[in-house]
């Protein structure tokens, strides 16, 4: 069965690479950088999101913006089918920074920051309370040693 993914363009792929590199460029400038028309630009972003291709904007903040005392890597494993629910729940969490899927033993794996321990503590009591979370492992981060 083809997939929305199958069926992207290289206008598509290209276009996707520049909101990747700037998700705030005007229309315009989209049109401007990939030699296309505003409203082909438009026609595709509306496109790509109807398809679930696009399924969110978001914003990335620069390390210093978000000096998080608290720094940790929580592993989680869900309940059979209930992944995408657990994802829903954990997007709303502003002190989740980065959400994977994984393959082994955890399903997913939640990056955490948090100001202060206290405020960590209830992270994880909001995410071991999820409908679906059967079990989690969480490391905190001590020092980078690499950067």
């Amino acid at each position: 069965m083809e997939s929305a993914r199958d069926r992207l363009t290289d206008l598509d792929h290209r276009l996707l690479a520049e909101l990747r590199r700037d998700g705030r460029a005007p229309i315009a400038t989209l049109a401007s950088r990939l030699g296309v028309s505003r409203a082909t630009v438009t026609h595709r972003l509306e496109r790509l999101t109807t398809q679930g291709v696009i399924v969110g904007f978001t914003v990335r903040v620069r390390d210093y913006v978000q000096e998080a005392a608290v720094r940790a890597i929580s592993f989680i494993e869900v309940e059979g089918r209930t992944t995408d629910r657990v994802i829903e729940n954990l997007r709303g969490f502003a002190e989740i920074q980065n959400l994977h899927t994984t393959n082994g033993g955890w399903d997913l794996v939640a990056e955490i920051a948090c100001p202060d321990l206290p405020a960590f503590d209830e992270v994880l009591r909001r995410v071991r309370g999820i409908d679906g979370v059967v079990n989690s492992e969480t490391s905190l981060l001590l020092s980078s040693v690499v950067r």
